[in-house]
C-alpha cells in the first residue's frame, strides 16, 4: 500500500458527483474559505468516471489525493426500478472501484448512502449497527456500494447516510414545491411517509468536519454513520412548512401512499438516529424546520 497522507500538513481533497446538491455545496463553502487544511478539488462523471479503475487510479496518483468525498451518486428511485444497470453501476462499481484504489493509495474515502437501506418498518429512528433490508432497486445498489466499502480490507474511511436531501441547487422536493404553489391552488402530498428533511448545506458542513486531519489521524477501517436534519415530519408536514414560510396561498391536502402510486416502494420510516456522529465529532444539528428557513433564503434560489 502507498502512504499519500505524510506529504506535509496540507490535506488534498476530491469531490466526485460535484455538480450535484451535495456537490455544489461544498463547491460553495471551499469558495467561502471553510475548510482551510488543503485544496480541495471537485470533478463530475465528465472529469472523472468512477467506474474505470484506470481512470481512478490515474487521477487520485497523479493529484496526490489524501481525501476523497463521493458525493457522486444515481438517485432517480423510480427509474432505478427499469433501469437497474445504471444504478448498480455508479452506486455498486463506482464504489467498488474507488474502496479498491484508495485502499491501494492509503486514501481516506467518505462516502454518502442513503435512508433508503431500510425498509422503514421502525417506529424509533434507526442507528448505524441495525439490520438493513432495501425494499427498492435504489436502496439495494447503495447498500451494494456500502458492502464493498465495509470488504475492503485496507480501507479507511466512513460512510454518511443521509435522507431527503434538498438545496437551492438541482431538483428536489422543496423546488417542486416552490414551483407547483405557482402555477396551482392545491397540492396533494402523502401523510405517512415520515423521515427527516436535510439541508445540503448542512450535510456538507458536516463532511468537512469529518475529513479534517485531527479526525482522521487515528481512525482505522470503515465505519457508518447517519446525519439529517433535526426532528422529523411527513413529506406533507414538510410541504406545509414551505407553503407557510413562503406565506403561498396554495392549500396542502394529506394523502395515503396507497393514493399516490409510484414504480419504487418507498421507506414508510426512515428517520435516522445521528447519536452517534454528535458524539464522536461534536457537531451541533441544525432543526429541519430552521434550515429550511434559512435555505428558503439562500440566493442561490431560483425556481423555473
Amino acid at each position: 500500500m502507498v502512504n499519500m497522507t505524510d506529504s506535509g500538513s496540507e490535506t488534498r481533497v476530491l469531490v466526485t458527483g460535484c455538480n450535484g446538491q451535495l456537490g455544489l455545496e461544498l463547491q460553495r463553502l471551499y469558495r467561502e474559505g471553510r475548510f482551510k487544511e488543503g485544496p480541495i478539488l471537485f470533478a463530475d462523471r465528465d472529469v472523472l468516471d468512477i467506474c474505470s479503475w484506470s481512470d481512478v487510479r490515474g487521477f487520485l496518483g497523479t493529484n496526490r489525493i489524501d481525501v476523497v468525498i463521493n458525493a457522486a451518486a444515481y438517485t432517480n428511485v423510480d427509474k432505478a426500478e427499469t433501469d437497474s444497470k445504471s444504478a448498480y453501476a455508479v452506486n455498486r462499481d463506482g464504489v467498488c472501484v474507488l474502496a479498491q484504489v484508495c485502499a491501494e493509495l492509503g486514501v481516506y474515502l467518505v462516502h454518502v448512502s442513503t435512508d433508503y437501506v431500510f425498509d422503514g418498518r421502525h417506529d424509533e429512528p434507526y442507528r448505524e449497527d441495525e439490520p438493513t433490508n432495501p425494499i427498492g432497486v435504489y436502496g439495494a445498489s447503495k447498500r451494494a456500494g456500502e458492502e464493498k466499502m465495509l470488504g475492503e480490507a485496507d480501507l479507511n474511511g466512513v460512510i454518511v447516510r443521509t435522507a431527503w436531501l434538498y438545496s437551492a441547487f438541482g431538483k428536489n422536493f422543496v423546488k417542486t414545491m416552490l414551483r407547483l404553489s405557482r402555477e396551482r391552488e392545491d397540492v396533494h402530498v402523502v401523510a405517512d411517509q415520515f423521515g427527516s428533511p436535510t439541508w445540503a448545506r448542512d450535510l456538507a458542513e458536516a463532511l468537512l468536519v469529518m475529513i479534517g486531519a485531527a479526525h482522521r489521524r487515528h481512525k482505522r477501517g470503515v465505519e457508518i454513520y447517519h446525519y439529517t436534519n433535526e426532528d422529523q415530519c411527513s413529506w406533507c408536514e414538510f410541504a406545509m412548512a414551505v407553503m407557510h414560510l413562503t406565506h403561498a396561498a396554495c392549500v396542502v391536502d394529506p394523502i395515503a401512499t396507497a393514493e399516490y402510486p409510484t414504480t419504487c416502494q418507498r421507506p414508510m420510516y426512515s428517520v435516522l438516529d445521528k447519536t452517534k456522529i454528535q458524539r464522536v465529532y461534536g457537531l451541533h444539528i441544525p432543526t429541519w424546520e430552521a434550515s429550511l428557513e434559512k435555505m428558503l433564503q439562500d440566493p442561490e434560489l431560483k425556481i423555473h
